[in-house]
């Protein structure tokens, strides 16, 4: 599930060590009918969440505008910044807004080219019946939240709602802590952990979106290192119009060769877990946001919102340009 896929945040400065190398990155290679190979590093194992890249890989968008695109799919395991670092893909997913800002403040030359996340799908949860009608209500209970966490939406949830450390208890990706205490509050995101909650425990958790609470932060967004950009702007350009009509159709259209792929890659992964976090995707507008803007875009405004909050928590020096972490070159607009 897409919860652990915030420990690529911790490891996220291993790509400014390893991006100091002084030899030149080699552009991406030609594939089969001389079509550019894309190697696309994913952030965790196949899902629903990832699903705008596979129906672009499964209905030949990809292939159509002259890419032979490889996902290659994330887990445990797998450090996004580090593969990119090592040249061992070519572009990677971005999971959240402060992985991206984490990497621009090392000095790190990758830069997010799209989002394909309006909303951060990062919630809390917490007991039905229990007096948490507001996120405000969540203040003094006890809150399980994993290490990434901490450095990163819980910044904005102390700032915004004056929540405090001593809060904070451990999460382990184990529902078990949770559902044993009626005050908890546990971290997830709205596709995944509150539809395992409601078939192990038998009850719908009450579900606040960060994002619908005012959290400024994308997600799921295509990394691209600066020589890529530089040397091949036609396939970034390329990557980013095939997985925004990929997304699209996923969400709209039939996704059902997409899901094919996805449960290939990932064979644990069941189609009732594919539809609902479809479904929750669509329902709470996670791809497309409030804002009305085309699939995949992002803004100045948006990216200086949140790095004016990163940095008011002091998470960020005042003089870091948020212009580092992202370019509106390729994103839809």
């Amino acid at each position: 599930m897409k919860a652990l896929r915030s420990i690529v945040f911790a490891m996220a400065a291993l790509l400014a060590a390893c991006s100091g190398q002084k030899e030149e990155a080699a552009p991406a290679a030609k594939g089969d009918g001389g079509r550019t190979t894309i190697r696309f590093a994913t952030d965790w194992r196949a899902q629903a969440e990832h699903g705008g890249f596979y129906q672009a890989l499964a209905s030949g968008e990809y292939a159509r505008r002259g890419l032979d695109v490889q996902i290659v799919q994330g887990g445990p395991g797998v450090n996004v910044p580090q593969l990119l670092a090592s040249r061992a893909v070519d572009m990677g997913m971005g999971s959240n807004s402060f992985i991206v800002m984490n990497l621009a403040n090392e000095g790190a030359p990758v830069k997010a080219v799209a989002a394909f996340m309006q909303k951060d799908p990062q919630v809390l949860m917490a007991h039905p019946g229990t007096g948490a009608e507001r996120i405000a209500d969540l203040k003094g209970r006890p809150i399980l939240l994993s290490d990434a966490s901490v450095s990163a939406f819980w910044v904005w949830l102390k700032a915004r709602y004056g929540f405090t450390d001593d809060q904070v208890r451990k999460y382990t990706f184990n529902p078990a802590p949770f559902l044993a205490d009626k005050r908890a509050v546990q971290q997830g995101y709205v596709t995944s952990e509150p539809y395992v909650i409601e078939k192990q425990a038998g009850f719908a958790p009450k579900v606040f979106l960060l994002a619908d609470e005012g959290y400024p932060g994308y997600a799921t967004m295509v990394l691209a290192h600066d020589d890529l950009i530089a040397k091949n702007s036609a396939a970034v350009q390329a990557f980013v119009e095939a997985s925004a009509k990929g997304w699209r159709d996923y969400l709209y259209g039939d996704p059902s060769a997409a899901d094919a792929l996805i449960r290939r890659d990932n064979p644990e992964m069941g189609q009732d877990v594919l539809d609902q976090a479809r479904a929750k995707m669509k329902s709470y507008r996670i791809v497309e946001g409030d804002e009305g803007l085309a699939v995949g875009a992002m803004t100045d405004a948006r990216w200086i919102a949140f790095a004016d909050m990163a940095k008011g928590q002091g998470v960020y020096p005042a003089s870091l340009d948020p212009k580092r972490a992202y370019t509106l070159q390729f994103a839809p607009k």
